[in-house]
């Protein structure tokens, strides 16, 4: 997708799981910058505190399917990184267990050259850089004005803050969090479960499960102490 592309006519109906602040700039987004039509949100019972919102029906998750048939609906994710992205990926798997396919968001804005693969469920905000072949796995999300390099690798369920420079051949293992203005120098290799500082600069690939701040960067605690986040 480019900037100034033509949108056309809206091609599908989606229900966006979650309630929250991301769901709500989720169906923004998706409402003025893509071919879906968002008809309605989807909490877990034990969160449901409103029965609408923009003027759309809130239901229980737990029931979703037999109100909204997955044959003809589709779902978006909106959950941001609670317990190092667990709470996303859970509700992902839900998703595909309940039958539905998951549709991603790639912003207008965003510069994605043609031979990127990006998954499901993924959503990708205004000046983001995707270069040569970079590989984003499913439910990733990208907030605004990032630079991915050519041939990285973004592996499932990472969530990577604004401004972050990720350099050529690079690889962001499963379930990280990299936060506003860090940066990797090229070939670096983020393990797993990590979580990256703001502002932190990367010039070593890092041990799974750690905090890395600082420049360059170090290693000061679990990730796991840090985002309270149960193993899968």
């Amino acid at each position: 997708m480019r900037a100034g592309r033509h949108l056309p006519e809206k091609a599908g109906q989606i229900v966006i799981v979650g309630a929250g602040e991301f769901a709500e700039i989720a169906y923004e987004y998706f409402t003025y910058d893509s071919p879906y039509k968002v008809v309605a949100f989807s909490v877990e019972k034990d969160f449901l505190t409103r029965d609408s919102l923009f003027g759309l029906p809130v239901v229980p998750f737990e029931t979703l399917e037999n109100r909204y048939d997955p044959a003809r609906y589709g779902v978006f994710v909106a959950i941001t990184f609670t317990q190092l992205n667990r709470v996303r990926a859970r509700l992902y798997r839900a998703t595909k267990q309940k039958g539905f396919s998951s549709v991603s968001y790639i912003s207008s804005h965003a510069f994605v050259w043609r031979n990127v693969d990006i998954g499901e469920n993924c959503f990708s905000f205004e000046n983001n850089v995707l270069q040569y072949r970079v590989k984003i796995g499913d439910h990733v999300v990208l907030w605004s004005g990032n630079h991915v390099g050519h041939r990285s690798v973004i592996k499932d369920n990472c969530f990577i803050s604004s401004h972050v420079v990720i350099s050529g051949y690079c690889e962001i293992g499963k379930n990280c969090f990299l936060g506003v203005n860090s940066c990797l120098n090229d070939t670096v290799k983020i393990a797993p479960d990590c979580v990256i500082g703001s502002g932190a600069v990367v010039t070593k690939s890092t041990k799974p499960g750690q905090v890395y701040v600082g420049q360059p960067a170090r290693p000061i605690r679990s990730s796991f102490e840090t985002f309270k986040a149960p193993e899968e």
